[in-house]
C-alpha cells in the first residue's frame, strides 16, 4: 500500500527539483525527505528519481506515479471539502497570497464583502509577487493565490491547480513631463525604442511582459533602472530617468507630478490576473465564498 504522505513529498520534489528545496517547503529535513522517497521506491518496486549534481528528475516510472499523485491529491482535497461542507464548515481561517496591487484592488474589497456576508471566515493576507503565490498554495502555505500569467506559469489545465480568471489590465506608458510623445493621446510602443527604460527586476513576471511587449513592437527595451516598485518607476520617469510601462491599476492614487501617462497602441503588455486553489478544493465551503468575492471585486476592473 502506497502512503499518501509520501506522494505529497514526491510532488514537492518534482515541483522544486531538489530535495533540499522540497524539504524546506515541507518543513522537513533533507534526510527525512530522502528517507521517505526511498521508502516510496520500496513500496512501488521502482526507481522514481534520478539524482544528479544539479538536482533530481523523475524516471518514467516516477512520471507515471506523479500523474496518479495529482489525481489522488485532488480527490483528497475534494473529500476534505465535502466533509467540511457536511459539517457546515463556514467558520475558519483562509490564507490568501497576492501581489501588492492585487491586495489593494481585489483582496481588500473581497475582505469587506466577506465581513458582511460570511463573518465566520477570517482572511489572512500574505504579500507575494505574482509568481510566488502559486508555489505557496501548492506547498500548503496558502489556501488561495491571486496571481498573474507569467512565462512558465502553470496553465489552466494543470492537474494541481483550479483557476478562476479575474480580469486583464493593460500597461500604460509613463513618460517624463515635457517628453515630445507626451502630447499625443496614445503612443505607439515602437516610438519608444530608443529611450532609456525603467522596469522590474528579471524574475518578476512583469519584467517578461515589458520585454515581450517591446520585442513584439520590434525592439528590446534598454533597461537602465530596475525596481519592483511601480511607484518608483513613476518617480524615476518624473525625474527624467527614462520611460516605463506600468499596470494601470498600479497607477491609481499614484503621484504623477512631473510625469505623464498615455495608453499604448500596437503590441502592448497585458497583465492577466487569476485566482487559484489546489485542484479539488475549489468547492470547499471556506474557499468558495472567497473565490466568489474575488470575482465580484474584479468586476469592472477589466476583461476576464
Amino acid at each position: 500500500m502506497i502512503d499518501p504522505r509520501r506522494l505529497r513529498i514526491l510532488r514537492a520534489v518534482a515541483d522544486h527539483r531538489t530535495v533540499t528545496a522540497a524539504a524546506a517547503a515541507l518543513y522537513l529535513t533533507p534526510s527525512a525527505v530522502s528517507q521517505q522517497l526511498s521508502a516510496l521506491e520500496q513500496e512501488t518496486g521502482h526507481t522514481l528519481l534520478i539524482r544528479g549534481g544539479k538536482g533530481v528528475r523523475l524516471t518514467p516510472a516516477g512520471e507515471i506515479l506523479l500523474t496518479h499523485t495529482h489525481a489522488m491529491l485532488a480527490r483528497l482535497e475534494r473529500a476534505e471539502s465535502e466533509l467540511a461542507a457536511y459539517a457546515d464548515g463556514t467558520t475558519g481561517a483562509v490564507t490568501v497570497a497576492a501581489f501588492a496591487t492585487g491586495i489593494t484592488e481585489l483582496v481588500a474589497p473581497a475582505l469587506r464583502a466577506l465581513a458582511d456576508g460570511h463573518p465566520g471566515i477570517r482572511i489572512r493576507v500574505r504579500d507575494a509577487e505574482g509568481d510566488e503565490s502559486l508555489p505557496l498554495v501548492l506547498d500548503g502555505e496558502a489556501d488561495i493565490a491571486v496571481a498573474v500569467e507569467y512565462r512558465g506559469a502553470p496553465g489552466p489545465d494543470d492537474p494541481r491547480l483550479f483557476r478562476v480568471p479575474l480580469h486583464a489590465e493593460p500597461f500604460d506608458a509613463v513618460l517624463p513631463a515635457g517628453h515630445p510623445l507626451g502630447e499625443l493621446a496614445r503612443i505607439e510602443l515602437a516610438a519608444l525604442a530608443d529611450s532609456d527604460w525603467i522596469g522590474p527586476h528579471p524574475g518578476n513576471p512583469c519584467h517578461d511582459m515589458v520585454i515581450g511587449a517591446g520585442e513584439r513592437a520590434g525592439f528590446t527595451p534598454r533597461l537602465i533602472h530596475s525596481s519592483d516598485d511601480f511607484h518608483a518607476h513613476v518617480a524615476l520617469a518624473a525625474a527624467g530617468a527614462g520611460v516605463a510601462l506600468v499596470p494601470r491599476s498600479a497607477l491609481r492614487g499614484t503621484e504623477l507630478r512631473g510625469a505623464v501617462v498615455r495608453p499604448v497602441t500596437g503590441p502592448a503588455a497585458t497583465r492577466r490576473v487569476f485566482a487559484a486553489v489546489r485542484r479539488g478544493a475549489e468547492n470547499h465551503p471556506l474557499f468558495r465564498p472567497v473565490l466568489d468575492a474575488l470575482r465580484t471585486a474584479a468586476t469592472g476592473l477589466g476583461t476576464s
